[in-house]
């Protein structure tokens, strides 16, 4: 845990110097708005990397290749169908390919962004994009809206995206290594009903984000695809397959759907 909170603190620091800001900017002020912004995300994420971690190492993965598969991809969604996948000795090709395929998504989120960020120049926005997951993401999109409607400007604010980020890729790191370490102890951890944290966190960001049911189409395509996939299909693809299908039918229905402008 302290590592990895030095991580962040140092990625912080870099990010707030290649800024250009300082403190007395308030950029502090609002890196810790979206720390307390994404706490009760963390109600879901928490038991859901404990989960993680625990079926890591029951597939067989280390104690420290936990941190660093969590630390490095911070994707949940790719994480949890590598290890689905996960055989010995593992089918590697598979499993980059799935993961890149899960991922994918995050192309569409950093497109979604690319007008919040354009009068950045890149070497101050690739640091702090590596915090975006779906939680950061939804959060910074949801918090622009809202500032846009107040008429604050710029709308998107940075820090506080990188705040949500911080906060998350922590409890993350820390809890799959938890997990990861209590899981022999633990057993199935699935009996207890963590594995329903991540549902329960998607419905929450899916309300924050609900502009219509038009917009929500790409989801709704995932949804089904997936849970059809996982009845008919065995192993881990429906995680590949509502993936493919929701990223297929957002750049489909991408036309017609309502955008946020950036201030």
């Amino acid at each position: 845990m302290l590592v990895a909170w030095n991580t962040v603190r140092r990625m912080t620091i870099d990010i707030q110097t290649s800024l250009g800001t300082t403190p007395r900017d308030g950029w502090r002020d609002e890196f810790r708005r979206g720390l307390a912004s994404c706490l009760p995300i963390l109600l879901g994420v928490i038991p859901g990397a404990m989960v993680l971690g625990a079926q890591a190492a029951q597939k067989g993965l280390r104690l420290g290749e936990v941190p660093l598969m969590t630390g490095l991809n911070f994707a949940g969604g790719s994480e949890f169908a590598a290890i689905q996948l996960w055989t010995s000795p593992p089918h590697v090709a598979v499993i980059v390919f799935v993961t890149f395929l899960v991922n994918s998504r995050h192309l569409l989120m950093g497109a979604a962004l690319a007008p919040h960020l354009q009068h950045l120049p890149k070497r101050k926005v690739f640091p702090a994009l590596f915090l975006m997951c779906d939680e950061s993401w939804a959060l910074g999109i949801a918090d622009a809206r809202r500032r846009a409607a107040l008429g604050v400007g710029p709308a998107f604010s940075l820090p506080y995206f990188v705040g949500t980020g911080a906060c998350i890729w922590l409890a993350w790191v820390g809890f799959t290594s938890l997990g990861a370490a209590l899981g022999p102890l633990l057993g199935d951890v699935e009996a207890y009903g963590f594995n329903l944290a991540f549902p329960a966190i998607f419905l929450v960001l899916l309300r924050s984000m609900w502009t219509g049911f038009r917009a929500a189409r790409p989801w709704l395509v995932a949804l089904v695809v997936a849970a059809l996939t996982y009845l008919l299909v065995p192993g881990a693809w429906y995680v590949a397959a509502g993936a493919l299908s929701g990223l297929a039918a957002a750049y489909f229905l991408a036309g017609d759907a309502p955008m946020i402008e950036p201030k």
